[in-house]
Parts: structure tokens; sequence; C-alpha cells
């Protein structure tokens, strides 16, 4: 893996060039130096990052899901960030498209995430209004950390009790059915879940955008082409001004760039 820009934040005033660490340049970078580099701000209070895959021509999914854009190198950065999160956000469609299952304990951030403060695992966060949610899954039945579920405050009652009933906690976050993304972080932060990562999908990347409440993007960019009329990594309603982005990092390997970008 080759690192094509350096670790240091230069999204940070005067910030100076360093050299990769410990010859990580074209080698597979260890787990403990990707953790290193995607490691959370320190002091920075709540940091909303998320975790998104585009293809070259721009499309964040191929026939409804990310995985064919994506890579072994993808998926190790993709634990990496998770093993580091304290809450994983995601959106209802993403779960059902993508088979989401819970999220596992990891011994490679084992003792990091008990240095500091945090459970074996993330929380998964589901964000939705229409509360269609296959309840029996190991989601929901039977995760390591119990999972939570965002909706509003008007979603249909009968499904919040369902929610209550199998188990899983409603966390209203909104006043109508669907959830207002700065609540929701706000909410979130609350339990202590500081660190969050969203995976998606585009239609709430785009909410979260629009919001305002988006710290920082892992992008990473498959030297693929799709065409198509796949979404965006983000779709949703347009900000009245473009939010800008400096470049934190990047890495390549095998053609797949690794970016990282933090809110300017």
């Amino acid at each position: 893996m080759r690192q094509l820009f350096p670790v240091t934040d230069m999204t940070a005033p005067n910030a100076q060039v360093s050299g990769d660490p410990a010859g990580a340049a074209d080698r597979e970078w260890s787990l403990d130096e990707l953790a290193d580099l995607y490691a959370y701000p320190e002091d920075s209070g709540v940091w909303l990052r998320a975790n998104m895959v585009s293809s070259l021509d721009g499309a964040g999914q191929h026939e409804g899901r990310s995985q064919p854009l994506s890579s072994e190198t993808d998926m190790r950065i993709f634990g990496t960030l998770r093993g580091l999160a304290d809450v994983v956000v995601v959106g209802a469609e993403t779960v059902r498209q993508e088979g989401y299952r819970p999220a596992r304990a990891r011994d490679a951030f084992a003792a990091r995430r008990a240095a500091a403060g945090q459970g074996p695992a993330p929380v998964i966060a589901v964000v939705t209004a229409s509360l269609d949610l296959d309840l029996s899954l190991p989601l929901f039945a039977s995760p390591l950390v119990p999972t939570l579920v965002l909706t509003g405050a008007s979603a249909p009652a009968e499904r919040i009790a369902a929610v209550r009933d199998a188990g899983v906690e409603p966390v209203l976050a909104g006043d109508g059915a669907g959830v207002d993304p700065a609540r929701a972080v706000a909410l979130l932060a609350e339990r202590g879940l500081r660190r969050q990562l969203t995976e998606g999908g585009p239609r709430m990347l785009g909410q979260f955008a629009a919001a305002g409440v988006l710290d920082e993007l892992c992008l990473t960019l498959s030297p693929t082409m799709t065409a198509g009329e796949a979404q965006r990594i983000a779709h949703g309603p347009s900000l009245a001004h473009p939010t800008r982005f400096g470049l934190a990092s990047l890495l390549e390997q095998d053609g797949f760039l690794f970016s990282r970008y933090r809110r300017i």
C-alpha cells in the first residue's frame, strides 16, 4: 500500500509534511498503522465521519450494493473504521440491501478500545422513518452490543411498540416520522457515543451533509466504471453553498485510492 499524501493532517494550520510510518509505503499497512492513521481527533467532542466507495464514473453502488466496487484493502479499512467507532449509523435500506449483521469484537482492536473506554464492538444505530424492519435478523435479535433504532416521534406507533417488544430500543430523533440528523448526532453523543461513523446509504449521507453535521469523509475511489443510473454517494437536498473539505491523507493499492477529507 503506497502513501500518496502524508499522515500529517494537512487541514491543520501550519501543517508540515512527514515521512511514512516505519517505512509503510509500498507494503501492506498493519491494522495498527491504519488505526493510527484513521484515529479520531483528540478532544474533538462529537465527530461524525462517513465511509463510502465510488466508481470512477461517480456511482455509489452497482445494482443496489456497494460490494461490487470494493476490494480486500477497502474492507481492511472498513474494518478499521468500525474498530475505532463508538457507533455505526446506517439507513434501513442499506441494512436490507447489504445484509447487515451485528458488529463483532475483534482482537486486533480490543486493547485500543479498552484503553479508550469503549465496549467490545460499536453499537449499530439503524435510521428509519417507516420502521419496516425484520426484527428477527441477528442484527436485532442477537447482537453483541444492543442495536438502536433511530426514528421520528410520529412514526407508526404500532411499529415503535413492535421494536420495543422485540427488545430493541427506539430512539426518537425527530418531530415528524423521519430523523433529524443534528438531533440524531446529539442524542447518540448524550449516550457517550461520540466517535460516530456512518456507512450510508446515499440518501442518509445526503441528509447528514445537508444538515452540516458531517465532519469527515473517508472515500474509496474504485478503479471501475459502472454506467447505469446508480446514485452518487450522497443523494438528497442540495446545499445552499457547497461545503469545503481538506485532504488529510491518501493511500493507494492496486489502483484503488483511499482518501480522507475533513471539513474546513
